[in-house]
């Protein structure tokens, strides 16, 4: 498949460039105890756990949403830089894709200030003109404002020589509504019936491969 060259590139985060499902599974279910639901799995979370918590959370709690957000992140705050890990490869991608002027930032649904801790914590700021998470736009992912609020800086518009990397089908849905192409990057190839009204444009592995494409 002949692609166009990137102008740019914008990277999900959790479990793109860093792996926190672990992470994310222990906040949900010390969240879930709290109301007495029952705990997810793993695997669960990695099916479940894709919007952002002013999306996700009032479809799970209802009304006593913002009760949930706050014990959620009273776990979270305590752990998640601790436990950050980085993906295989995802150092040397970035550095490589910056040397090589190429833009680059990140649009996540994690919430804007704790994103901005984890690339602080790992020193990567100094790769991304942007990094927008949860809350910095009027919508989060699917919708295409954070994409275009990552954007800005460079004044580059969104189009086929905007690459939206992601893991998951909200990261392909968002690619497909801002007009970016989007790439799935995870082990398993797109099954027949997956991702069928926002299909990816090109699926690599990881992050090594993902390189290996420039």
């Amino acid at each position: 498949m002949k692609l166009p060259p990137p102008r740019a590139l914008l990277f999900d985060w959790d479990n793109t460039l860093v792996d926190t499902w672990p992470v994310i599974t222990t906040c949900y279910n010390a969240t879930f105890t709290h109301f007495g639901m029952p705990h997810w799995s793993e695997a669960e979370t990695r099916q479940r756990a894709h919007k952002s918590l002013r999306d996700a959370f009032p479809l799970l709690f209802g009304d006593r949403w913002e009760e949930a957000r706050e014990v959620f992140f009273r776990t979270f705050n305590v752990m998640h830089l601790e436990r950050l890990r980085t993906k295989p490869g995802a150092d040397t991608l970035l550095a490589t894709l910056a040397a090589r002027g190429l833009y680059l930032a990140v649009v996540s649904n994690k919430t804007g200030t704790a994103l901005r801790e984890e690339v602080a914590h790992l020193g990567w700021q100094r790769f991304f003109g942007q990094v927008i998470g949860a809350m910095d736009a009027a919508r989060d992912k699917p919708a295409p404002d954070p994409v275009n609020l990552a954007l800005q800086p460079a004044q580059i518009a969104a189009g086929e020589d905007v690459w939206f990397v992601g893991d998951t089908g909200v990261d392909l849905e968002c690619a497909h509504n801002a007009g970016c192409l989007p790439v799935l990057v995870r082990d398993d190839a797109p099954g027949a019936h997956e991702f069928v009204t926002c299909p990816p444009r090109l699926h690599v592995r990881n992050c090594h491969a993902l390189l290996a494409l420039f």
